[in-house]
């Protein structure tokens, strides 16, 4: 139950809700233990009314004695349905207060959960993969509703019904409820025997759940290249395999779930034999009547379902105990940055970087080392070098998705760490390098950062960024639907509609991350004028392997395994020589070639 202890916060968001569904599970299990007794009164109506009724043998008497009793057995079945209604009529209650609680409580949770994942930065996501976060979010919470709800109201229900029939056994006959509840302890030791078996056994399937959905959507994802290369029956063959792990976890759970219920109905049939053997002796003493017999076999027969379903409650809260483990974790994940803290201001662009370095916690490895540099508002800086070499990081850092470990970023004369990221982020353009769609039209693609915008816009940006004569040859034009990730478009066309979507925001600051590697020569001059024409007035950082996408820049940084090796201007690094100019001839004798040559 600690493990579980997380959650009481909403049972006391919900208290009007779940009082009200305990006040029914009391109502209705009262109404539950008052049949028994009408019966044990009708029995012994029946049992003293056959020597009555002998009495009056031959008499006129006797008839009229048949019609009184006859009425009274009819009164007594009357009042047993009645109670029986009124038992369901409040279990519904129950049901509709308790149950739709958990509903309450599983939207909370997922909404909690879905909105920590959205606040959690760049650094969990590199240690935790997606199909293990969509784990938690759908079966991990599923199990705790079934906790919250149907193990909760039917846990009640058994402690409820275990004091009101206890209690009107112990009044009508201590020393018969004494015997009749003896094999319990046995039970409860069964119980308790069996529950840490199913902890560490739920743990372990929700674990390779997790693994399972981590699996099945990277090859999801991944299909086209799975085609490719011909590997279905080999990713069929894993996906078996992590299956059949699944399956013998499974079984070996339901295998310890199974003792429950024989044992229970074991121990149910054995307090039966007792009550009818004891009560015999107790009748035979004079010390009770046959209707109390029949009145606790009824209360034994009616602890059967909710004795037999401690094992089902049971194995629901180890369950949950578990989920709620994996839930906590994340929720109590705490972000290297808090988009929620931190000033705003209105971005001018002016952007400085003193001795700053970066190294992946995760990893180790040293993205950045000591990089400076001056970016006045309005002017260009080019990034250039290697694979590995730090530019994508360096486009990370300055989106302050991650936070320099090393030196400080100011914009506008403020420490990046003291500004608020969300607003931050809402005032740059960044194209990353990996170009991310939605499945959803071309049209709410180009708009993604916007909340309010017009068609003009969105046609506007998408000239911008030579998106135009793709649409023309699209059925739907803007109201294309992409498919997931954006398969139905081409590389180039990824990269253009990411950069009209950058474009649209008008933001004060742009970050290209290497967006134009799938376009052709002539389609990155355009996109390129485009750019320079509309960031006049505005800071710009392009990142690029190919030196013609930053030749135009105010200043170029090249950098080689994190380090800045040469800056300055196009001209200047020309001069210098080295590595810039090798790679610039290389790359010029590539293009009158009609190639395209990377850097690497």
């Amino acid at each position: 139950m600690g493990k579980l202890a997380s959650l009481n916060r909403f049972f006391s968001k919900y208290r009007v809700r779940f009082g009200l569904g305990i006040l029914f599970v009391l109502i209705s299990n009262w109404f539950g233990v008052l049949p028994p007794q009408i019966i044990r009164h009708a029995i012994d109506l029946i049992v003293i009314s056959i020597d009555t009724y002998r009495m009056f043998d031959g008499s006129f008497l006797q008839e009229a004695f048949y019609g009184a009793f006859t009425g009274f057995l009819l009164l007594f079945a009357v009042l047993v349905l009645i109670l029986s209604v009124l038992k369901g009529l409040f279990m519904y209650f129950m049901r509709q207060t308790i149950i739709v609680m958990s509903r309450w409580i599983e939207y909370d949770l997922k909404n909690e959960l879905y909105d920590k994942y959205q606040a959690l930065s760049l650094s969990f996501y590199r240690k935790n993969n997606t199909g293990d976060l969509m784990a938690r979010i759908s079966e991990d919470v599923s199990k705790v509703r079934m906790y919250v709800g149907p193990a909760v109201m039917y846990g009640i229900n058994l402690i409820a019904l275990f004091v009101f029939v206890i209690t009107v056994m112990v009044k009508v006959n201590p020393e018969l409820t004494f015997y009749v509840l003896m094999p319990l302890p046995v039970l409860a030791w069964g119980i308790y025997y069996v529950n840490n078996l199913i902890l560490s056994r739920s743990t372990a399937i929700q674990q390779q759940l997790g693994q399972l959905t981590s699996f099945s959507q990277e090859a999801y994802s991944g299909i086209r290249v799975i085609k490719s290369y011909g590997r279905e029956q080999s990713f069929s063959k894993l996906f078996t395999h992590e299956l059949e792990d699944l399956k013998g976890k499974a079984m070996r759970l339901v295998k310890v779930e199974a003792l429950y219920f024989p044992l229970t109905t074991l121990l149910i049939g054995l307090s039966t034999i007792i009550t009818v053997y004891m009560g015999g002796l107790q009748v035979a003493a004079g010390a009770i009547t046959a209707g109390n017999i029949a009145e606790f076999v009824i209360y034994v027969n009616m602890l059967t379902w909710p004795v037999t379903s401690v094992g089902w409650v049971a194995s629901i809260m180890q369950q949950a105990a578990a989920s709620q483990q994996r839930i906590d974790a994340v929720l109590h994940q705490k972000s290297d940055i808090d988009n929620n803290v931190g000033k705003s201001i209105l971005l001018q662009g002016d952007i400085r970087w003193d001795k700053v370095g970066f190294t992946y916690k995760q990893s180790g490895i040293q993205a950045l080392q000591n990089i400076s540099f001056n970016l006045k508002p309005g002017q260009t800086l080019g990034i250039i070098g290697r694979t590995g070499a730090g530019k994508s990081t360096l486009a990370n850092l300055m989106s302050r998705l991650y936070d320099p470990t090393e030196g400080k970023i100011f914009i506008d004369g403020e420490d990046i760490t003291s500004l608020n990221p969300g607003d931050l982020r809402r005032q740059m353009g960044y194209v990353p390098q990996e170009v991310f769609l939605f499945s959803d039209s071309i049209s709410n693609n180009i708009s993604f950062g916007l909340d309010n915008f017009s068609e003009d816009q969105i046609e506007r940006a998408a000239q911008q960024a030579a998106l135009t004569p793709t649409l023309a040859a699209l059925p739907d034009g803007y109201k294309t639907l992409l498919g997931e990730r954006g398969v139905t478009l081409s590389g180039g066309q990824k990269q253009r509609l990411a950069i009209a979507r950058a474009l649209i925001r008008k933001p004060k600051v742009y970050v290209i991350d290497d967006c134009l590697s799938a376009l052709d020569t002539q389609t990155e001059k355009e996109i390129l004028s485009n750019i320079h024409q509309l960031t006049r007035d505005t800071t710009t950082i392009i990142i690029s392997h190919r030196i013609s996408s930053v030749m135009h820049a105010d200043q170029i940084l090249v950098l080689d395994h994190g380090v800045l090796v040469a800056s300055g201007t196009h001209d200047e690094l020309l001069r210098e020589g080295g590595f810039y100019n090798d790679i610039y001839q290389k790359q010029q004798q590539a293009e009158r070639d009609g190639q395209s040559l990377p850097i690497d």
